[in-house]
């Protein structure tokens, strides 16, 4: 009997899990999931019409705001997604670039960051959490060659950060990405961080100014009484 409709979406889905590229060619998909190229177009449309997967400027494929929101809930307060989605749907939309929601999963301890796409990557490495991270984790892996490893320049990195109210940083996770991220903040003070994701090569000014724009948009719940 052969694979099932759904079992041939998922395999989809799966194709994209892992420390891999985020975005991913149809020939990627085709290849990971072992589906014939047709096969492979036909199931990519279907997910992109329902929301899973996001089809890039650049024809790649990520996944998608829908996927996204279903899988949230663990990292990031219901009550914020909701706030931030109409933020995020704008973003991705103004920049052509992959809009996300960053909160980190232990802040005093390990520096990971869980955004709301799903992914884990380390904090030091990405835009999401320069913005977040009150000073360098204890670890700093190298993710690729621009990636700041050294605990002084980052912790310098952070500062002018925090002043500037916005982190901008390239091809330090993934060659190729730059992203950049401004804070969002409530009562009792930044809550998130919120974001895009973009090529390398893209002009960074406008970009800035829509995340900017983007992360005031947003306003976090009042947190629940004690």
């Amino acid at each position: 009997m052969g694979e099932s409709v759904a079992g041939r979406l998922f395999s989809v889905l799966d194709a994209f899990e892992g420390g891999g590229p985020a975005a991913l060619r149809l020939t990627d998909i085709a290849a990971r999931t072992g589906l014939p190229a047709p096969t492979a177009l036909r199931l990519v449309r279907e997910l992109v019409a329902w929301g899973g997967l996001e089809r890039g400027a650049d024809g790649r494929y990520r996944l998608g705001l829908r996927l996204r929101v279903l899988g949230a809930a663990a990292p990031c307060p219901r009550g914020l997604l909701d706030a931030a989605l109409p933020a995020l749907r704008e973003l991705g939309a103004r920049t052509s670039g992959h809009a996300d929601l960053g909160v980190l999963s232990a802040p005093s301890a390990d520096g990971v960051l869980c955004l709301v796409s799903g992914e884990r990557p380390p904090a030091h490495a990405t835009a999401y959490g320069k913005v977040l991270l009150a000073g360098p984790p204890e670890e700093l892996p190298r993710h690729t060659r621009h990636t700041v490893v050294s605990p002084g320049l980052l912790a310098g990195q952070l500062a002018r950060v925090r002043e500037a109210g916005l982190a901008v940083c390239a091809e330090e996770f993934r060659l190729g990405e730059v992203s950049v991220a401004a804070p969002v903040r409530g009562p009792s003070g930044t809550v998130a961080a919120l974001g895009v994701t973009v090529p390398t090569g893209v002009p960074l000014e406008r970009v800035a100014a829509a995340v900017r724009a983007a992360a005031l948009r947003v306003r976090p719940p009042e947190p629940s009484p004690a």
